[in-house]
């Protein structure tokens, strides 16, 4: 009876053991399944993804890319997205991320894995995903950089006017606030494109008018150009050398020929180098129509 007994206690242990193995393994099977069905990042991406929306609601991106589709789903998975661009009129990846706590928490700056959320979850759930119109308008609330002009010495300033009642006065104020109070050490490049950050929506740049192809057509951050052309008038009068210039496909209004800078998406910039072995610094502002832009040196 003894024996008896450790023999099913050990055949009971067993059984244990095997029901132990078989949740385990059916839950492992289940995981793989799932894991199975996911969608890859391309089709994450691919899923939200509206190509004639998205040429239509970025001409800085068609003027540079272009209009096929496959090359602008590659500028929203490598740029656009970071950027804040909405994918569709259903998606946009930051108003997803901002709305839902627990996705932000669950997926952080993995920006691909909100595409794939919506795709297989959040659309079936009812979530909201798309732009967020009241936090781009928020978006156009720029602090101004405080410039310390103690210990600096004026070069030179020049100005230009604008109308500061239609829609382009919003990027050129924009424009204006971001590379004001920017130091240039000795030696540094300076980029401006970079430094007003990419025209979009949700950097707060508005719909306005824009030179394409020699043509006046509508475009995000029409006006950003006259701060850029400003700056460089600026550089000519201190006698400042540019290291990337292009000039209007049309003459502008604000400036002399040959006086101007037009930006276009990551393609077309005004760039320089501080000659100069102390440390430059540029301020702008832009005031009910006039927008001046300084350059000062460190003494």
């Amino acid at each position: 009876m003894f024996f008896k007994g450790i023999i099913m206690k050990k055949k009971r242990l067993v059984a244990v053991i095997m029901t132990i193995f078989v949740i385990i393994m059916t839950v492992s099977v289940n995981t793989i399944n799932i894991r199975a069905a996911e969608l890859t990042d391309l089709q994450a991406y691919q899923a939200v993804f509206n190509a004639k929306y998205y040429a239509k609601n970025n001409p800085d991106v068609v003027m540079t890319y272009g209009t096929d589709a496959n090359t602008l789903l590659v500028h929203y998975m490598n740029y656009g997205i970071l950027e804040g661009r909405s994918a569709s009129a259903e998606f946009n990846a930051t108003a997803y991320r901002n709305r839902y706590s627990d996705l932000n928490a669950l997926y952080g700056d993995n920006w691909v894995e909100y595409c794939r959320h919506y795709a297989q979850y959040g659309k079936k759930e009812g979530r909201n995903a798309k732009p967020d119109p009241a936090a781009m308008m928020a978006a156009t609330v720029v602090p101004q950089k405080n410039a310390d002009l103690n210990g600096y010495r004026l070069l030179g300033s020049y100005s230009t006017k604008y109308d500061y009642k239609v829609a382009r006065a919003t990027n050129v104020s924009l424009a204006s606030a971001r590379i004001n109070g920017t130091v240039v050490k000795p030696g540094e490049l300076f980029s401006y494109s970079n430094t007003i950050l990419p025209r979009t929506a949700a950097n707060g740049y508005v719909v306005a008018p824009v030179y394409i192809n020699k043509k006046v057509g509508s475009g995000v951050g029409g006006g950003i150009c006259q701060v850029s052309s400003t700056l460089y008038a600026c550089m000519l009068t201190v006698g400042l050398p540019a290291t990337e210039r292009h000039p209007h496909s049309l003459p502008v209004h604000y400036l002399p020929e040959g006086m101007d800078a037009t930006i276009s998406g990551t393609t077309l910039d005004l760039k320089f180098i501080n000659i100069y072995d102390k440390p430059l610094m540029i301020t702008s502002s832009a005031d009910t129509g006039l927008l001046t832009v300084s350059l000062w040196i460190k003494e």
